[in-house]
């Protein structure tokens, strides 16, 4: 496995109540004894990064020895199933039109000794169940694991020279609800961190299942951080800023289960698609989904938050599996490189910051402009649209002008609003010059606030 460098390490298990349990690892000895409950817990002074392979001992009456392990970079990737989408679906499409990912030849000559998997399955919590183990990044181990996962771990790799370790645990067609405790989504912050529950505990229960099975399970593991994929299945109930303070109580419990409040979350803004076109008992229309992307942009406003936009990589607004999880995986992986390893990176396409209006146009300015705005495909910006004090939007002209955009139509004398790519299908070609795509927006958006937590939480 890889161990996370720099931050104090938990080492914990069970064994016999009042057993003495020492723990060796390299230069460090920590000893316990286990509590009336069976369960005991070190915690090593932080590890200097290593990539030369060492061995820990566990110690009681008994003496379990764990070899092969480095030390470096872990993060928690999770969510759905663009999350879940494994290597050797992703190895299918490898040589889709925008961009290339690993073909299914070079797929199996994946190899990398310094980046660490592990996949945690969805029968974790089942009695008896184990979870598997940590592996070497090669052609069979991978083939499974997640790929925005694994191109995000090749890519901090790459750019870092140092072991890299990730953890995969998603779940297919899962709402958000699924990864928070009941509890804390009721807004109690008073839950047992350290509880776990069996598959006869969980039961059929919704709230919380796969949060008791495969994520407090591995707290508190130290990471630097967490990767979160998720949001189609809540799109489809047409939630909007419910799901916001739904991703607050996710971020706040993770964080608080591994005792960090500075833990960084980066996440995918999901990609466009024709929710408006599946039937159900849930109305939706073209801009159900434009207003679960500003659901998600509003929870940047939670402290060590940043979010990728996808509008750029999908080939058909039919499919809600878009093929292009190796660049899912690099933009995160730019994120952590520009947020969490201070590199100098551009992270993010423009970002809406504020509108001023100058007689018939408004003028647009944007955070995120890197080394200029652009069309992408050299064409006249697309999906821009305007209102005046009606508050009807037709279809506007936006016209890059420096490092601003102003936007007019010919019947709107005095703007009052303006939109950008809001609809399902928008896949609009304003850019910055970085090569990644505008994140939509709405000048006229409403505000959301996230809620006090209590002084439980960290």
């Amino acid at each position: 496995m890889v161990l996370q460098r720099d931050k104090p390490l938990t080492i914990w298990g069970n064994a016999a109540p009042g057993e003495a349990v020492t723990v060796t690892f390299g230069n460090q000895e920590k000893k316990t004894t286990a509590g009336a409950d069976g369960k005991w817990e070190v915690v090593l002074n932080p590890l200097a990064t290593s990539a030369t392979p060492a061995t820990m001992t566990i110690s009681g009456s008994n003496t379990i020895t764990l070899e092969n392990l480095l030390v470096g970079e872990v993060w928690l990737c999770s969510g759905q199933s663009n999350m879940e989408f494994t290597m050797s679906k992703s190895a299918k499409f490898a040589d889709a039109k925008r961009s290339k990912g690993l073909t299914e030849e070079e797929l199996e000559k994946v190899n990398y000794p310094n980046i660490r998997v592990y996949l945690v399955k969805k029968d974790h919590y089942k009695k008896g169940g184990l979870p598997s183990n940590w592996k070497e990044a090669d052609a069979e181990s991978v083939k499974e694991f997640s790929a925005p996962g694994f191109f995000f771990a090749e890519k901090l790799h790459q750019n870092l020279d140092i072991p890299i370790g990730i953890i995969a645990a998603s779940v297919s067609g899962t709402h958000i609800e699924r990864w928070v405790p009941e509890q804390t989504l009721n807004g109690d912050t008073s839950f047992d961190v350290k509880a776990t529950k069996t598959q006869e505990e969980v039961g059929d229960i919704k709230n919380g299942k796969f949060y008791y099975g495969m994520i407090q399970p591995l707290a508190p593991f130290a990471l630097r951080g967490f990767l979160w994929y998720q949001g189609e299945t809540n799109c489809f109930q047409s939630e909007t800023f419910d799901y916001t303070e739904k991703m607050q109580a996710l971020v706040s419990t993770w964080r608080h289960i591994w005792r960090d409040a500075e833990m960084p979350f980066y996440y995918v803004q999901i990609a466009p698609f024709a929710y408006s076109q599946s039937k159900d008992k849930h109305p939706r229309t073209t801009e159900t989904l434009p207003e679960f992307w500003e659901a998600q942009a509003a929870a940047l406003k939670i402290p060590k938050t940043e979010m990728i936009v996808t509008t750029d990589l999908v080939d058909s607004i039919a499919d809600i599996h878009p093929t292009y999880k190796w660049e899912i995986g690099r933009r995160l992986a730019n994120v952590a490189l520009a947020k969490s390893y201070g590199k100098n990176v551009e992270y993010s396409g423009p970002v809406f910051k504020q509108m001023k209006v100058k007689g018939k146009k408004a003028v647009l300015e944007f955070d995120h402009i890197g080394s200029g705005l652009t069309s992408d495909n050299g064409k006249p910006l697309t999906w821009f649209t305007i209102a005046g004090a009606d508050g009807k939007f037709v279809p506007a002209k936006a016209v890059i002008k420096g490092n601003a955009v102003v936007v007019s139509a010919p019947g709107v004398k005095a703007p009052t609003a303006v939109r950008f790519a809001w609809n399902e299908a928008a896949q609009s070609n304003f850019f910055n010059k970085a090569g990644l795509p505008a994140r939509p927006f709405r000048t006229d958006a409403p505000e959301w606030q996230p809620k006090t937590l209590s002084s439980s939480r960290p």
